[in-house]
């Protein structure tokens, strides 16, 4: 039976890249040595990497005066050495979940971190709208894909003081004007790669204007000096990442895959709106993400919840169970899944409604 992926992170990847990646742990780049076991500095995986930092110029059309950083620590970190590096007083942070509020938490620890607006009181069911973002702040941060309760930031801000945005989980999945960011970072086990590699795309400009000292492996200056190898990058998930990329620019592009994952979500969110077993947690279209679809059972029809997980496991759909904070489900639906994915889940979501 054909499994279909729709767990949150880590995800799905491209068949494309977990074929290549299978021929580089057995041999890499005709060194007859595994991808597993080369050199960080041998001339042949500094070609990798750099291939990597020019598929994300190229795919995201970075402009000049941007770098491009691959990073250990994961989003978390991010949490702290974006303050850390960016924030001499003060700095913005708009919450619209876990993942927005956690870095909130982190920029407390190097001043004035203020929250411009929060949906937390709808249970983070909505982005918030008409705020201000204090123009005396070092920089405004967002996060623009909430993968636990599924809303979206779609569109890029015009902000007059520098943004900072975490992309974790929507990177790549829709053109970005890279231009509007002073910083975009994500961890890589949704759009990019397997967990292990953080990417960094920062504007050189905005860098060595804090105060305070900074520990080499915490200052964004000392990697990109060092080219992401001041210490021993993620050799594998960057292998893997320069794969996914390729597969990418093959389809078209982002482009060209924004196209899909609009069509894969409405699909879906069309269902769920139709189904009388099924509610979106998401009321307004426009802040429904194209990433993480989440939705429960209708009021009438809580008892089903497990039923319908069950039954969704027998055709062979896996992981959408909702985050164990909020419970009901979510269909992760990144760049790699097929639309064939959605239409078995929405097979079965339709078969189930016809058995109740």
């Amino acid at each position: 039976m054909k499994k279909h992926n729709f767990y949150a992170g880590p995800s799905i990847l491209p068949q494309y890249t977990i074929e290549k990646s299978i021929e580089g742990i057995k041999e890499f780049a005709g060194t007859g040595l595994s991808i597993l076991e080369i050199s960080h500095r041998s001339k042949e995986f500094v070609a990798c990497m750099n291939d990597t930092i020019g598929l994300f110029r190229e795919l995201l059309d970075i402009p000049a005066g941007y770098q491009v950083l691959f990073l250990g620590g994961g989003a978390s970190l991010q949490f702290a050495m974006v303050p850390m590096n960016l924030m001499n007083t003060k700095s913005a942070y708009l919450n619209t979940g876990e993942w927005a509020g956690k870095a909130l938490k982190e920029a407390k620890n190097f001043g004035e971190a203020v929250e411009v607006a929060s949906s937390k009181e709808k249970l983070f069911n909505y982005i918030p709208k008409n705020y201000t973002v204090p123009q005396d702040a070092d920089y405004f941060h967002i996060t623009t894909n909430n993968t636990i309760y599924g809303t979206e930031i779609k569109k890029d801000m015009d902000v007059s003081i520098p943004l900072v945005a975490d992309m974790s989980s929507d990177i790549f999945s829709r053109p970005v004007d890279v231009s509007k960011y002073a910083l975009i970072y994500g961890g890589a086990q949704k759009n990019l790669a397997p967990a292990g590699v953080t990417f960094v795309i920062v504007r050189e400009d905005v860098l060595g204007k804090v105060s305070r000292p900074l520990p080499s492996m915490l200052d964004y200056r000392v990697h990109i000096k060092g080219e992401s190898m001041f210490n021993t990058p993620p050799v594998f998930a960057v292998f893997a990442a320069q794969q996914t990329l390729l597969w990418l620019k093959g389809l078209g592009g982002v482009e060209a895959i924004q196209k899909k994952n609009i069509e894969k979500a409405a699909l879906l969110y069309d269902e769920i709106d139709r189904n009388r077993l099924f509610v979106p947690t998401i009321p307004d279209p426009e802040d429904r993400s194209l990433m993480n679809i989440c939705f429960v059972m209708s009021e009438n029809y809580k008892e089903l919840e497990k039923p319908f997980a069950d039954f969704a496991k027998t055709k062979g759909i896996l992981g959408i169970e909702g985050h164990r904070s909020v419970g009901g489900f979510r269909a992760s639906t990144y760049n790699a899944l097929p639309k064939e994915s959605v239409e078995a889940l929405v097979s079965a979501m339709k078969e189930f409604e016809s058995k109740n």
